[in-house]
């Protein structure tokens, strides 16, 4: 009896001494995934280092713009980092290494109300190429091993339209070093077509509604009038909001309330962290993306 009670003081002290150190919490660590100008990301995420700190009652927000995905995935890992904006892959790879890391809790919503996208595939337009069978015995190129829109996906839905693997049907694959990379590379000819994301709403002329492609035009770094789409994937979830799980649990409710309010009270900041037209967020939990955990998981074991 003495046992258990010792051993419920020693758990009841670990959680008082967790939650306090939740709650002393004076800097608040945001990870950014590469695969952007690393300049324009910063540039897009300073609204939160401006508004967080009094939101959250923190000291200082910190950005940390890692140059792959990966670099954010093990951040998380390790709870170095408190808060990002992941692709569906990438929490996919968090959630197999350690199910208890982070915590989905957000999601965006389309401006058609979907909560999904694609990853689309493009070429230039003047290579002559305009469909997968034009593609054959050519170069493909990938964004990022742990992106789902520039490589999982592509990676396993690719094989059935193809009819074939991909390296027997391609004479050479690679990665781009990111979305934005990824593209600028199939426009300087490095690779014969390369797979992004987009909405998959809208114009493909604008580079649709949101997405790399329309961040891109908005730059002026990219002419869609260069490119031509010659594959569209099945809908992929939208990229989840994740947080610290070990974060206290009021700042992690201050801070959902924060983000579901953010495309009202400012619509400008909330444009800028998604990358194009959304219509909001909605709530999402870790069953949403089991199709892709699962995806992954058959990646991991071929």
């Amino acid at each position: 009896m003495l046992k258990q009670a010792l051993m419920a003081a020693a758990a009841f002290t670990a959680l008082m001494a967790g939650t306090a150190q939740a709650e002393d919490l004076k800097e608040f660590r945001i990870g950014i995934l590469g695969g952007e100008n690393e300049a324009d990301r910063m540039r897009n995420f300073q609204c939160m280092v401006d508004k967080l700190p009094e939101v959250l009652g923190v000291e200082k927000v910190s950005l940390f713009p890692a140059s792959d995905y990966d670099g954010v995935v093990q951040g998380l890992l390790g709870g170095t980092l408190d808060y990002a904006e992941l692709g569906a892959s990438a929490y996919a790879k968090v959630y197999l290494e350690d199910p208890e890391a982070v915590d989905p809790i957000l999601t965006t919503v389309q401006t058609d109300g979907s909560t999904g996208y694609h990853s689309v595939m493009v070429a230039r337009k003047d290579s002559g190429i305009r469909t997968l069978e034009d593609l054959k015995g050519k170069k493909l190129g990938f964004a990022d091993p742990d992106s789902t829109s520039g490589y999982l996906v592509p990676a396993v839905t690719l094989p059935q339209a193809i009819g074939s693997t991909i390296d027997d049907y391609f004479s050479e694959t690679g990665f781009g070093g990111g979305h934005e990379n990824l593209v600028l590379e199939v426009v300087k000819g490095t690779f014969d077509a390369g797979t992004t994301w987009a909405s998959g709403v809208g114009d493909f002329s604008e580079g649709y509604t949101s997405g790399n492609l329309h961040k891109m035009v908005e730059k002026g770094v990219l002419d869609m009038d260069d490119l031509v789409e010659i594959w569209k994937s099945p809908l992929i979830p939208n990229g989840p909001i994740v947080v610290r799980t070990s974060m206290n649990e009021d700042m992690k409710e201050t801070f959902k309330t924060f983000m579901m309010e953010l495309p009202e009270s400012d619509p400008e900041c909330f444009s800028a962290i998604q990358g194009g037209d959304f219509t909001g967020y909605t709530e999402v939990t870790p069953a949403f993306y089991q199709p892709i955990i699962d995806a992954r998981r058959s990646q991991i074991g071929s």
